[in-house]
C-alpha cells in the first residue's frame, strides 16, 4: 500500500477515540522518518487552541508549533460544545470548505503527511450544505476509521463502511478502540464482523487494536505505520 498525502481518522460516533488515535498514529509515522503533522477539521466546546490539537501534540511527545498558532492545523475552534453547524451558526459564523482545504494544502507544502481528524461521525453536518462525507467525498481521502465494542458499534461501523463504499471512498485502516474493555467474546465477534466487512466491500486494510494506553508502557505504542507498507 503506498501512502498517501493526507488521511482522514474518522470515527462511527463522538467520543470514539478518533483524537488519541490521531495522535498516535502521527507519532507512528514520525518515529519512520514521515514528517508527519495533524489537523482538525473543527473543534467545538473549547477557545483558543484546539484541545484535540493540544492532545495529538503530547502523544506525539512535541510541543505545539508555529502551524498550529497560525490556525491551520485547526482553522475553525467555537466555544459551545455541539454540532459543528450549530457552534459556527452560534458564533455567528459560517464555516467555508475552501479555508479548510486551504488549510491543509498549507500543512502538505511544509510536512510529508498530514492526519486530518474529523468531528463526530461521517454524516455530522459543517454548514446547511455541506457534511463532513460529502467534503471527503470531493477530496477523496482515505479513511482510517475508529470503532469498538460497545454496545451498538457493529451497527454504526457496517453503516459507515457502507457510506464510504457508496461514496467511492478507500478506508485504508480500522483501528479498534479497547480503551474501555467489554465482554471478551464481544470483543472477538465485533473483530470477526469488522474483518468480513472490510473485506465484502473490497478493502484491503487491517483491524488494529487500540489498547488502554497504561498498555503500553513497558511494550511502546503500536506501530501503526506497519500498517500502511
Amino acid at each position: 500500500m503506498s501512502l498517501a498525502k493526507v488521511y482522514c481518522v474518522t470515527g462511527i460516533d463522538t467520543d470514539i477515540g478518533k483524537t488519541i488515535a490521531t495522535g498516535l498514529l502521527a507519532r507512528s509515522f514520525r518515529n519512520h522518518g514521515i514528517k508527519a503533522i495533524t489537523q482538525k477539521i473543527v473543534q467545538t466546546g473549547c477557545v483558543g487552541l484546539s484541545e484535540d490539537i493540544i492532545r495529538h501534540r503530547q502523544l506525539m511527545e512535541i510541543e505545539p508549533g508555529p502551524a498550529d498558532y497560525r490556525g491551520l492545523t485547526c482553522p475553525y475552534v467555537f466555544p459551545v460544545p455541539c454540532s459543528p453547524h450549530l457552534a459556527a451558526e452560534l458564533a455567528i459564523k459560517k464555516i467555508d470548505c475552501e479555508v479548510i482545504r486551504n488549510s491543509t494544502a498549507a500543512l502538505l507544502a511544509e510536512f510529508d503527511l498530514v492526519l486530518l481528524e474529523g468531528v463526530g461521525g461521517l454524516m455530522v453536518p459543517l454548514s446547511a450544505e455541506c457534511t463532513f462525507l460529502d467534503y471527503l467525498e470531493r477530496e477523496k481521502y482515505p479513511l482510517i476509521l475508529v470503532t469498538s465494542s460497545r454496545l451498538g458499534s457493529i451497527n454504526h461501523t457496517l453503516s459507515a463502511l457502507e457510506l464510504a463504499h457508496h461514496r467511492q471512498l478507500e478506508v485504508a485502516l480500522i483501528v479498534y478502540n479497547r480503551l474501555a474493555e467489554s465482554d471478551p467474546r464481544i470483543v472477538a465477534d465485533s473483530r470477526e464482523v469488522f474483518v468480513k466487512y472490510m473485506k465484502k466491500y473490497g478493502y484491503s486494510g487491517a483491524v488494529v487494536d487500540l489498547l488502554p494506553l497504561s498498555e503500553y508502557e513497558e511494550t511502546g505504542f503500536p506501530d501503526f505505520y506497519s500498517c500502511f507498507r
